[in-house]
């Protein structure tokens, strides 16, 4: 395996085709339009540039690295790619879309992996001929830094994609954990509802945002409180999250806050946009 497609130019698109690039894999990486990608490559450029200002990385190792990642809006590359990941909207139908499409391009022996933070890696996969290569790579944010993937079999997923997978991870530095299909796999379905109740706690005014935070932060020992990390995350992914798993399991501890809907639906999405429960 060497010729890596990643679809998504946000930033955990941006962060895996790092990754990947760093542990010297070809890398393209898709975005819609070239001021999407323009802005991701520069982005890169600027992140590099800083850890080679701090000394924290070679000038050379940042050649290497924007040397292996290679930034388009078409999908010619996908006809000789040996994995393909996604990370895009948290979607069934928009993923679905994609998947449909892309199917029809990849030679016969390309993995697909999807970086859902939620969503049901079987019913992703039902729109290819192809699920018995399809699994979940949950990464998180950010990818370049957090060592954790969750690696996710569907149904139909088979040994060989698993263990093909689960050895990449720790190729490209990471540790692997193998979870099985379930909303919210294991990481979200109790780090999302601590959000979500942290959110509750605002609500009611039982404590301000920066208070509940400091309270996280001291009283258990978390280096981030929930709602900055809600923050970091994006509260639209949160909000998502929640309801993914609501909805798979109408149990009434995956409701989402009132409030942490009616933040989404104002745009305050946290650092994204600039405001959520903090101003960056």
């Amino acid at each position: 395996m060497k010729n890596v497609f990643v679809i998504g130019a946000g930033t955990m698109g941006l962060d895996i085709a790092q990754v990947f690039a760093t542990a010297g894999y070809n890398v393209t990486a898709y975005g819609r339009t070239d001021a999407s990608i323009g802005k991701s490559s520069a982005k890169l450029t600027k992140s590099l540039a800083k850890r080679v200002d701090r000394g924290k990385m070679t000038q050379e190792a940042a050649d290497a690295i924007l040397a292996h990642i290679t930034f388009v809006t078409d999908y010619e590359n996908l006809k000789t790619a040996d994995l393909v990941i996604e990370a895009i909207v948290e979607n069934m139908e928009i993923k679905h879309n994609l998947y449909a499409a892309i199917d029809e391009i990849c030679p016969e022996h390309t993995i697909f992996a999807t970086n859902t933070s939620s969503l049901s890696i079987t019913e992703l996969a039902a729109c290819t001929k192809r699920a018995d290569k399809f699994i979940g790579m949950h990464f998180f944010n950010p990818a370049t830094v957090m060592k954790l993937v969750e690696i996710i079999r569907g149904m139909h997923t088979s040994d060989e994609t698993f263990e093909t997978i689960k050895a990449l991870c720790t190729e490209i530095g990471k540790e692997p954990v193998e979870v099985a299909e379930a909303p919210g796999f294991v990481v979200n379905r109790i780090l999302i509802p601590m959000i979500n109740e942290a959110v509750t706690i605002v609500q009611e005014g039982v404590a301000s945002p920066a208070d509940v935070d400091t309270a996280m932060k001291l009283g258990a020992n978390h280096p981030m409180g929930p709602l900055a990390l809600g923050d970091l995350i994006g509260l639209d992914v949160c909000l998502a999250i929640m309801d993914t798993m609501y909805n798979e399991t109408h149990d009434s501890k995956y409701r989402a806050c009132t409030l942490l809907r009616k933040m989404v639906r104002a745009g305050l999405l946290g650092r994204k946009t600039g405001k959520g429960f903090f101003e960056y």
